[in-house]
């Protein structure tokens, strides 16, 4: 089947009624809100945004539509603001309101089972440059947005294929657990390449490690500029695509190189051999890691790891950041054949390794000059030998990755701790 064929099939929209729903319950909900904060001179505006207002909400079981709440530039401490007007209003409203943590507080009202308002606090600003938070840019890119689509309709569609493609393969959100493709990011890209089609083709034609470099509206007058004026960290990323509303952003900043390769391999597959199957989200194959540890003659662990905080962004990263320390831990002892972390979007998560032992590894010692501790060194360990004047120490790897770890986390039960890992159990 060809590349036009399967693509002309899909349609990741949500269909007319299912829309004109949404629509309905969205501006219910946001004359609501705005009665309700009209009270206040601290409430600028009430305002849609996210995928919902551009138009490039991509059909799924639970919506969430997000309703921004901008604040005057001169007020402080919006979040608890926020929190003090929604409670009495879902208290009346009898719809369910919780707090989420992030770089700052928002809020989900629960409306039905499968729709959820994402309710987010944001200054109202005249430019970016007086964002406080990354959240306040929102307005300008919903705007931007919006017009390029209001000017060719096709790129709506194209934009919730390449959402749809990059969550299929876990490369959607820009969430440090993920460092994927952030919404915002895609759509800039379809806007630049025009369709899902050539954003494909033109992704996977770049080297291993050759950064590629998108100004879409010409920010810049040569590429090169860009390493001049944007910050240090925001250029770190396999793709800078600076922001069309702002010079000084990259929106693509948290793209990890693991997300892109892993985009570019489904890419480069679904280019080759196309097909739907490209677009549905596949549980990992846990049989077939098992299946390929015993080919290799290797060790398969499985990890399950569960955290106390808050589910989302803060678990998921707490999650992912303690599997990095202990894959860091286990490299000293095995080499690392295979690594799959998946997270529940809960409390939870499962690392999959495919681990092979070292055998034996040298460790560095003290100096030779260092006589207290050079004999202490001598006493603590086997196979004790000199070079370039410091003393050396075999270690036989006699010991299976599974027994390393359950040894390892008894040991560090405050690391755990500290890290915000509550339960580990490996099998």
């Amino acid at each position: 089947m060809s590349i036009k064929k399967v693509l002309d099939d899909l349609d990741f929209l949500p269909d007319k009624e299912e829309y004109n729903y949404l629509e309905e319950q969205t501006d219910e909900f946001v004359d609501l809100l705005k009665k309700h904060l009209a009270k206040d001179r601290v409430f600028e505006e009430v305002f849609v945004g996210g995928s919902f207002a551009k138009g490039t909400l991509v059909k799924k079981p639970v919506y969430d539509i997000d309703i921004f709440v901008r604040f005057d530039w001169r007020v402080d401490d919006i979040s608890p603001l926020l929190e003090k007007a929604l409670k009495p209003l879902c208290k009346k409203a009898k719809l369910k309101l919780i707090k989420l943590h992030g770089s700052r507080d928002y809020f989900h009202v629960i409306k039905s089972k499968n729709l959820i308002f994402e309710v987010v606090p944001v200054t109202k600003i005249k430019q970016q440059k007086e964002a406080k938070n990354v959240t306040d840019l929102s307005y300008f890119h919903v705007n931007y947005i919006k017009k390029k689509i209001a000017k060719n309709k096709k790129l709506a569609k194209e934009i919730a294929l390449a959402k749809t493609f990059c969550r299929a393969h876990n490369v959607y959100g820009a969430e440090s657990y993920i460092n994927g493709f952030s919404g915002y990011g895609l759509e800039c890209l379809i806007v630049y390449y025009g369709s899902f089609e050539k954003m494909l083709k033109a992704l996977t034609k770049t080297k291993a490690k050759e950064q590629i470099i998108i100004d879409i509206e010409k920010k810049y007058k040569k590429s090169k500029d860009v390493f001049f004026e944007l910050n240090e960290s925001k250029l770190k990323s396999p793709i800078i695509l600076i922001d069309p509303t702002w010079k000084e952003r990259n929106a693509l900043a948290a793209l990890g190189n693991k997300a892109f390769e892993k985009f570019q391999n489904a890419a480069r597959s679904f280019l080759k051999h196309p097909s739907k199957n490209f677009f549905e989200h596949k549980k990992l194959d846990v049989n077939a890691i098992k299946e390929k540890a015993k080919k290799q003659k290797s060790e398969f662990v499985h990890i399950k790891l569960e955290t106390d905080r808050q589910g989302g962004d803060i678990a998921g990263t707490k999650l992912k950041k303690f599997t990095n320390f202990l894959t860091l831990e286990i490299e000293k002892y095995f080499n690392i054949i295979n690594k799959e972390f998946e997270y529940d979007e809960k409390q939870g998560s499962d690392l999959y390794l495919i681990l092979k032992s070292k055998k034996e590894i040298i460790r560095a010692g003290p100096p030779i000059k260092m006589l207290d501790y050079a004999a202490a060194f001598k006493k603590a360990n086997k196979n004790v030998f000199e070079k370039s004047g410091l003393l050396h120490t075999k270690i036989k790897i006699n010991f299976s990755a599974k027994k390393f770890i359950s040894d390892f986390t008894k040991k560090d039960k405050n690391k755990l701790k500290e890290m915000g890992i509550v339960k580990l159990r490996v099998n």
